[in-house]
């Protein structure tokens, strides 16, 4: 088949370079665009990652780039009228955006792509919070992609619209979470402590004297996220916008530690019981543990290349899951979760795990842009 030709905003970035990495060799989707900061504009991408190449590569342990891609010329990110031209000739179908400007910037940006007819697939997270802006973690609101029609209709846009994906730090728990709710059980309330790796900060990030022997709390903006963004991905389409969930009820705590990638997290959850509540019992923790290992929410038949074949892989260790060992189960695309037991304060807890610049970045990126092709909305 011919291959979708896709192009990338922020291509000279960490995100940028691991969706370069991980493009490699993809069934269904080519790299023929690179766009960044006018200060990259005009090089050679090869010249313009000369020293600064940080990607960790794809499932079959690809780091690099292709001589066809090293040989693509930057564009300006800026120069929307440029991708505009390369999407009229049939060079570029849509874009991932991982562009490193301000809020504000970020979303006009995105915007002005969508207006030229060019759909964006982002990760950043200006678009988060609009109610007609599917923010999609595949597995669990697949259906949400069914809010773009009114997106392109509220801005009068043809063939654009934008997708984003949600904060890296939620990844390590939703599917987990989610799997619980699928199988009948509310959740009432939950309490969360996130151990965010050093990769999430970017390049060159925080200093070493900052972070050996160190860990820094309270990162700016990390819990809003991480109690906000939960509660859209698990809500509803109602009226043409997104509703975001009741419930449930969600704290947390979120630190930097010195971990190169793989964000980590504690979860404690009370389950919601009796009259008004979906599920009606609590679960044991053998049948959670049943819940997990047979969980499969995306539909066989769409055969999406980044999707995990086992979304959860639940480890019987103590000690289990652990960054090192643990981030690249499954394509780096999995969750992994252990040391579940029960919980004094709320009614069980565990550890979650997955992989922030592949699951909670690029790799999430990818298979949301799968997705959307899958259901006819980019070819």
């Amino acid at each position: 088949m011919n291959k979708i030709p896709v192009g990338i905003l922020g291509a000279t970035g960490m995100v940028g370079q691991q969706y370069i990495a991980l493009l490699e060799g993809h069934p269904w989707f080519e790299v023929r665009y690179l766009a960044a900061s006018p200060r990259s504009a005009g090089k050679q991408y090869s010249d313009a990652v000369f020293g600064r190449w940080h990607a960790t590569g794809n499932a079959a342990g690809f780091s690099g780039f292709s001589d066809a891609v090293g040989k693509l010329i930057v564009q300006d990110a800026n120069d929307v009228a440029k991708a505009e031209a390369a999407h009229k000739k049939g060079d570029l179908a849509f874009v991932f955006s991982a562009v490193a400007l301000s809020k504000d910037e970020t979303a006009k940006l995105e915007c002005d792509y969508a207006a030229a007819g060019i759909p964006v697939v982002s990760n950043n997270s200006a678009h988060r919070s609009d109610p007609d802006v599917p923010m999609l973690i595949p597995e669990i609101n697949a259906a949400h992609t069914g809010i773009i029609p009114s997106q392109q209709k509220n801005h009068g846009w043809d063939k654009g619209f934008i997708v984003v994906k949600p904060n890296c730090s939620i990844q390590s728990y939703m599917i987990p979470v989610y799997a619980l709710m699928k199988a009948g059980y509310a959740i009432d309330k939950m309490f969360i402590t996130t151990m965010q790796a050093v990769s999430g900060a970017g390049y060159p990030g925080l200093s070493s004297l900052d972070l050996i022997d160190n860990i820094i709390p309270h990162l700016a903006g990390e819990e809003e996220k991480s109690e906000k963004e939960p509660l859209k991905i698990f809500g509803s389409i109602e009226g043409g916008e997104i509703v975001s969930a009741k419930k449930p009820v969600i704290s947390a705590h979120c630190n930097r530690v010195p971990v190169v990638d793989g964000h980590s997290a504690c979860v404690s959850l009370q389950f919601a019981t009796g009259a008004g509540s979906v599920g009606t019992a609590k679960p044991s923790l053998e049948e959670i543990a049943s819940i997990w290992r047979n969980f499969k929410s995306l539909p066989q038949e769409l055969q999406l290349p980044m999707a995990p074949e086992h979304p959860i892989i639940l480890r019987k260790e103590a000690d289990r899951p652990q960054p090192r060992l643990d981030r690249n189960n499954d394509k780096a695309m999995a969750v992994t979760v252990g040391a579940l037991r029960p919980c004094n304060l709320f009614d069980i807890r565990f550890t979650g795990l997955s992989h922030n610049t592949v699951r909670g970045a690029a790799g999430g990126g990818i298979l949301n842009a799968e997705l959307l092709k899958a259901q006819g909305f980019i070819n």
